[in-house]
Protein backbone atom coordinates (compact mmCIF):
# COMPACT_ATOMS: atom_id res chain seq x y z
CA UNK A 1 0.00 0.00 0.00
CA UNK A 2 1.36 3.29 -1.15
CA UNK A 3 0.45 4.90 2.46
CA UNK A 4 2.49 2.75 4.18
CA UNK A 5 5.50 3.22 2.15
CA UNK A 6 4.74 6.70 2.60
CA UNK A 7 4.49 6.61 6.70
CA UNK A 8 7.38 4.27 6.53
CA UNK A 9 9.75 7.12 4.55
CA UNK A 10 8.81 9.89 6.80
CA UNK A 11 9.16 8.02 10.06
CA UNK A 12 12.61 7.21 8.93
CA UNK A 13 13.77 10.41 8.17
CA UNK A 14 12.31 11.99 11.50
CA UNK A 15 13.23 9.40 13.48
CA UNK A 16 9.44 8.39 14.03
CA UNK A 17 8.00 4.85 14.87
CA UNK A 18 5.94 3.44 12.43
CA UNK A 19 4.06 2.05 15.30
CA UNK A 20 3.23 5.53 16.96
CA UNK A 21 0.87 6.39 14.09
CA UNK A 22 -2.80 5.47 13.68
CA UNK A 23 -4.46 6.11 10.21
CA UNK A 24 -7.63 7.13 10.25
CA UNK A 25 -9.63 6.13 6.74
CA UNK A 26 -11.46 8.76 5.33
CA UNK A 27 -14.31 7.25 3.91
CA UNK A 28 -16.49 10.39 3.42
CA UNK A 29 -18.68 10.58 0.11
CA UNK A 30 -17.83 6.61 -0.35
CA UNK A 31 -20.18 4.37 0.50
CA UNK A 32 -20.39 1.93 3.46
CA UNK A 33 -18.85 -0.85 1.04
CA UNK A 34 -15.95 1.30 1.11
CA UNK A 35 -15.89 0.84 5.20
CA UNK A 36 -16.10 -2.47 4.96
CA UNK A 37 -12.91 -2.76 2.07
CA UNK A 38 -10.98 -0.74 4.17
CA UNK A 39 -11.39 -2.86 7.54
CA UNK A 40 -10.60 -5.55 5.34
CA UNK A 41 -7.37 -3.74 4.60
CA UNK A 42 -6.20 -3.42 8.68
CA UNK A 43 -7.70 0.32 8.87
CA UNK A 44 -9.72 0.00 11.79
CA UNK A 45 -10.31 3.47 12.40
CA UNK A 46 -12.41 5.37 9.98
CA UNK A 47 -13.24 9.04 9.97
CA UNK A 48 -16.66 10.62 8.69
CA UNK A 49 -17.66 14.35 8.25
CA UNK A 50 -21.37 14.85 8.22
CA UNK A 51 -24.26 13.10 10.17
CA UNK A 52 -26.55 12.71 7.72
CA UNK A 53 -24.49 11.16 5.74
CA UNK A 54 -22.71 8.73 8.06
CA UNK A 55 -25.32 7.50 9.87
CA UNK A 56 -26.98 4.80 7.23
CA UNK A 57 -23.42 3.55 6.45
CA UNK A 58 -22.39 3.53 9.89
CA UNK A 59 -25.17 1.22 10.47
CA UNK A 60 -24.55 -0.86 7.36
CA UNK A 61 -21.59 -1.64 8.24
CA UNK A 62 -21.84 -2.30 11.85
CA UNK A 63 -19.60 -2.13 14.62
CA UNK A 64 -16.38 -3.20 12.64
CA UNK A 65 -14.18 -0.12 13.25
CA UNK A 66 -13.68 2.71 15.38
CA UNK A 67 -15.49 5.73 14.03
CA UNK A 68 -14.20 9.05 14.36
CA UNK A 69 -16.51 12.29 13.62
CA UNK A 70 -13.30 14.78 11.79
CA UNK A 71 -16.19 17.29 10.25
CA UNK A 72 -17.45 20.37 12.35
CA UNK A 73 -20.19 18.99 14.95
CA UNK A 74 -23.59 21.26 15.17
CA UNK A 75 -25.16 21.00 19.14
CA UNK A 76 -28.37 19.65 17.61
CA UNK A 77 -26.63 17.24 15.74
CA UNK A 78 -25.16 15.46 19.00
CA UNK A 79 -27.43 13.78 20.05
CA UNK A 80 -27.28 11.36 16.94
CA UNK A 81 -23.43 12.05 17.30
CA UNK A 82 -22.49 10.11 20.64
CA UNK A 83 -24.48 7.53 19.74
CA UNK A 84 -23.08 6.87 16.12
CA UNK A 85 -19.42 7.99 16.92
CA UNK A 86 -16.68 6.63 19.41
CA UNK A 87 -14.69 9.66 18.79
CA UNK A 88 -15.46 13.19 18.07
CA UNK A 89 -12.50 14.90 16.95
CA UNK A 90 -13.69 18.41 16.29
CA UNK A 91 -14.41 20.12 19.93
CA UNK A 92 -14.46 23.47 19.52
CA UNK A 93 -15.91 24.87 22.20
CA UNK A 94 -17.16 24.35 25.79
CA UNK A 95 -20.81 24.82 24.39
CA UNK A 96 -20.62 21.95 22.20
CA UNK A 97 -18.31 20.07 25.21
CA UNK A 98 -21.38 20.43 27.43
CA UNK A 99 -24.03 19.61 24.87
CA UNK A 100 -21.78 16.15 24.23
CA UNK A 101 -21.31 15.65 27.69
CA UNK A 102 -25.00 15.76 28.32
CA UNK A 103 -25.78 13.51 25.58
CA UNK A 104 -23.21 11.43 26.30
CA UNK A 105 -24.89 10.84 30.06
CA UNK A 106 -28.08 10.23 28.72
CA UNK A 107 -26.91 7.16 27.38
CA UNK A 108 -24.32 6.68 29.54
CA UNK A 109 -21.50 6.57 27.28
CA UNK A 110 -18.42 7.79 28.25
CA UNK A 111 -17.40 9.12 24.92
CA UNK A 112 -13.13 10.06 23.49
CA UNK A 113 -12.89 13.56 22.36
CA UNK A 114 -10.12 15.65 20.79
CA UNK A 115 -10.26 19.70 20.91
CA UNK A 116 -9.84 20.86 17.34
CA UNK A 117 -7.40 23.84 17.48
CA UNK A 118 -7.50 26.27 14.58
CA UNK A 119 -3.26 26.89 14.35
CA UNK A 120 -3.33 28.82 10.58
CA UNK A 121 -5.23 31.39 11.97
CA UNK A 122 -7.30 31.25 8.41
CA UNK A 123 -11.17 32.73 9.01
CA UNK A 124 -12.59 29.88 6.96
CA UNK A 125 -11.65 27.05 9.60
CA UNK A 126 -13.48 25.55 12.90
CA UNK A 127 -11.39 25.52 15.95
CA UNK A 128 -10.88 27.30 18.96
CA UNK A 129 -7.62 29.66 19.00
CA UNK A 130 -4.52 28.99 20.33
CA UNK A 131 -4.66 31.75 22.97
CA UNK A 132 -7.81 30.10 24.22
CA UNK A 133 -6.83 25.85 23.76
CA UNK A 134 -5.62 25.28 26.87
CA UNK A 135 -8.86 27.16 28.74
CA UNK A 136 -10.82 25.34 26.93
CA UNK A 137 -8.95 21.93 27.84
CA UNK A 138 -9.10 22.24 31.23
CA UNK A 139 -12.86 23.14 31.06
CA UNK A 140 -13.58 19.95 29.20
CA UNK A 141 -11.04 17.84 31.22
CA UNK A 142 -13.58 18.11 33.98
CA UNK A 143 -16.43 17.07 32.23
CA UNK A 144 -17.61 13.69 33.33
CA UNK A 145 -18.66 11.84 30.10
CA UNK A 146 -15.78 13.01 28.11
CA UNK A 147 -12.38 11.44 28.17
CA UNK A 148 -10.13 14.43 26.81
CA UNK A 149 -7.19 12.37 24.47
CA UNK A 150 -6.11 15.08 22.28
CA UNK A 151 -6.01 17.85 19.73
CA UNK A 152 -6.74 18.12 16.68
CA UNK A 153 -5.59 20.70 13.75
CA UNK A 154 -6.23 21.32 10.21
CA UNK A 155 -2.75 22.46 8.58
CA UNK A 156 -2.87 25.66 6.34
CA UNK A 157 -4.39 25.51 2.76
CA UNK A 158 -1.04 26.81 1.04
CA UNK A 159 2.43 25.26 -0.79
CA UNK A 160 4.37 26.82 1.85
CA UNK A 161 6.09 23.76 3.41
CA UNK A 162 7.17 26.32 6.46
CA UNK A 163 3.82 27.57 7.31
CA UNK A 164 2.25 24.04 7.40
CA UNK A 165 5.10 22.70 9.71
CA UNK A 166 4.72 25.94 11.70
CA UNK A 167 0.67 25.19 12.43
CA UNK A 168 1.85 22.09 13.01
CA UNK A 169 4.75 22.85 15.76
CA UNK A 170 2.21 25.21 17.35
CA UNK A 171 -0.48 22.37 18.00
CA UNK A 172 2.46 20.28 19.27
CA UNK A 173 3.48 22.72 21.78
CA UNK A 174 0.25 23.17 22.64
CA UNK A 175 -0.68 19.19 23.04
CA UNK A 176 2.69 19.00 25.06
CA UNK A 177 1.52 21.46 27.34
CA UNK A 178 -1.63 20.15 27.58
CA UNK A 179 -0.66 17.05 28.70
CA UNK A 180 0.89 18.05 31.65
CA UNK A 181 -2.94 18.98 33.08
CA UNK A 182 -4.53 15.93 31.51
CA UNK A 183 -2.12 13.89 32.10
CA UNK A 184 -0.88 10.44 30.26
CA UNK A 185 -4.49 9.86 28.87
CA UNK A 186 -3.95 12.97 26.63
CA UNK A 187 -2.04 11.20 23.95
CA UNK A 188 -3.08 11.95 20.66
CA UNK A 189 -2.64 14.70 18.17
CA UNK A 190 -4.35 14.29 15.37
CA UNK A 191 -3.02 16.25 12.22
CA UNK A 192 -1.87 15.77 8.47
CA UNK A 193 -3.76 14.81 6.07
CA UNK A 194 -3.38 13.18 2.01
CA UNK A 195 -1.15 16.24 1.37
CA UNK A 196 0.85 16.85 4.12
CA UNK A 197 0.92 13.99 6.49
CA UNK A 198 4.60 13.49 6.41
CA UNK A 199 5.28 17.14 7.70
CA UNK A 200 2.72 16.27 10.46
CA UNK A 201 4.77 13.22 11.12
CA UNK A 202 7.96 15.32 11.14
CA UNK A 203 5.87 17.76 13.62
CA UNK A 204 4.84 15.22 16.41
CA UNK A 205 1.06 13.70 14.73
CA UNK A 206 0.34 10.47 16.53
CA UNK A 207 -2.86 10.58 14.18
CA UNK A 208 -3.38 11.10 10.24
CA UNK A 209 -6.24 11.38 8.23
CA UNK A 210 -6.23 10.36 5.20
CA UNK A 211 -8.77 9.64 2.24
CA UNK A 212 -8.43 10.66 -1.05
CA UNK A 213 -4.43 8.71 -1.02
CA UNK A 214 -6.43 5.40 -0.29
CA UNK A 215 -9.84 5.52 -2.00
CA UNK A 216 -9.61 8.44 -4.35
CA UNK A 217 -11.24 11.83 -5.34
CA UNK A 218 -14.20 12.21 -3.45
CA UNK A 219 -17.75 11.08 -4.47
CA UNK A 220 -20.78 13.39 -5.20
CA UNK A 221 -22.77 11.87 -1.70
CA UNK A 222 -26.31 10.39 -2.58
CA UNK A 223 -28.18 8.37 0.33
CA UNK A 224 -28.43 5.38 -2.23
CA UNK A 225 -24.33 5.04 -1.60
CA UNK A 226 -25.16 3.92 1.54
Amino acid sequence: MELRGRIAEACQEHDRDTDDITVVAVTKTHPAAIIRMAVAAGLHNIGESRIQEAEPKITEAGPIARYHMIGHLQTNKVRKAVGLFDVIQAVDSYRLAEEIDRQAGRIERRIECLIEVNTSGEQQKFGVTPDDCLDLVGKVAALNWIELTGLMTIGPYTDDEDRIRGAFALCRDLYRRGRDTVGDNFDTLSMGMTDDFPLAIAEGSTMIRVGTLLFGERQPWRESQA
